[in-house]
């Protein structure tokens, strides 16, 4: 296909598409191809730059699909995070204490959420418990 902008003797612009180059000149002939504004049959073609995908436009919109696919992702994590926050019981500096409690039946099962050391988180790992980082997502504003 190619696009073509066109011009009609009332200076109206649009634009034409047409399979082949001597389409537009049989289109013209026939009478078929008039201006959609004032139906004017007299319309020549105008300079027009052809649309190159250069390698720095490719880089671009690649670029582009990339941060959109960071925005989601980001977006879904943010309202994973805040769906954990919501249906868990915040413990603080007691989350290695109540991790423990839960683990070996001596607290109800629950969802919580709360602060360890790094020395305690390793320890925890080591006793069989299985728990997670909860993630720092920053603000959409931000």
């Amino acid at each position: 296909m190619i696009k073509y902008s066109l011009c009609c003797d009332n200076a109206h612009v649009f634009e034409g598409w047409f399979s082949e180059s001597a389409d537009f000149d049989r289109q013209i002939k026939s009478g078929f191809l008039t201006c959609p504004v004032c139906d004017s049959a007299s319309i020549s073609k105008s300079l027009m730059a052809p649309a190159v995908s250069t390698a720095r436009k490719q880089e671009a919109k690649k670029q582009m699909a990339m941060d959109l696919a960071r925005q989601e992702a980001m977006a879904k994590l943010r309202e994973a995070v805040a769906e954990i926050r919501a249906n868990a019981e915040d413990v603080g500096e007691k989350f290695p204490e109540e991790a423990r409690k839960i683990h070996y039946g001596e607290a109800d099962a629950r969802g919580i959420i709360g602060q360890a050391s790094l020395g305690e988180v390793k320890e925890l790992l080591e006793e069989g418990i299985d728990i997670a980082p909860l993630p720092r997502v920053p603000d959409e504003t931000n």
